[in-house]
């Protein structure tokens, strides 16, 4: 767990840093259209997430089809312990987590899987909790466990990630029981 907390703080300092710079960046120059099946189900949009953001390092990731599944001013948050053990929560624009998740990538992979936890849906809207495991290479035991929520809305023709909160595990705050089985199920 120690190594993992070293890298949960190193990729929170690239977040802290993307957040603090407080830079405008300019929108893609072109939008991408999802792919149909990424956005047919909250657990469709949710799984391609996951599979854009994984992969080897070095590898490019498909930004495109990420901005694809966010809704206009979507936003990333990410709830940790600072080095002096403070809980701080960073918010992120979409711009500023693919410029601090590309510089990590490049010198390391990084692989996350999650599952499906609860789905609460309300007309159309919807949040789901979703455990994830995260890895540097897909064979070995995971460096980090924790929680992303997803918030989503449907327009009746497609759903959009509105915001995607997450925490990672901590022995302070280790995984629920529940999460940790579905983890283990999957």
């Amino acid at each position: 767990m120690l190594r993992g907390n070293a890298l949960v703080n190193f990729i929170g300092v690239l977040l802290a840093s993307a957040a603090a710079a407080q830079v405008a960046t300019a929108p893609p120059a072109t939008e991408v259209a999802p792919l149909p099946a990424d956005v047919a189900s909250p657990e469709a949009i949710i799984q391609a997430v996951y599979s854009v953001i994984s992969g080897p390092m070095g590898a490019p990731r498909d930004w495109p089809r990420l901005r694809s599944l966010m809704a206009p001013g979507a936003i990333l948050v990410v709830t940790a312990a600072g080095q002096d053990g403070t809980i701080r929560t960073r918010v992120l624009s979409i711009e500023d987590y693919i410029s601090a998740s590309s510089k990590a990538i490049a010198v390391m992979a990084f692989y996350e899987h999650g599952v499906l936890g609860q789905v609460w849906r309300y007309a159309h809207i919807a949040t789901v909790v979703s455990p994830y495991e995260s890895r540097h290479a897909l064979a070995e035991a995971p460096f980090q466990r924790g929680i992303n929520t997803f918030q989503l809305a449907d327009d009746g023709m497609r759903w959009r990630i509105i915001s995607i909160s997450w925490e990672g595990e901590t022995p302070s705050f280790p995984l629920p029981a529940a999460a940790a089985a579905l983890l283990r199920g999957n």
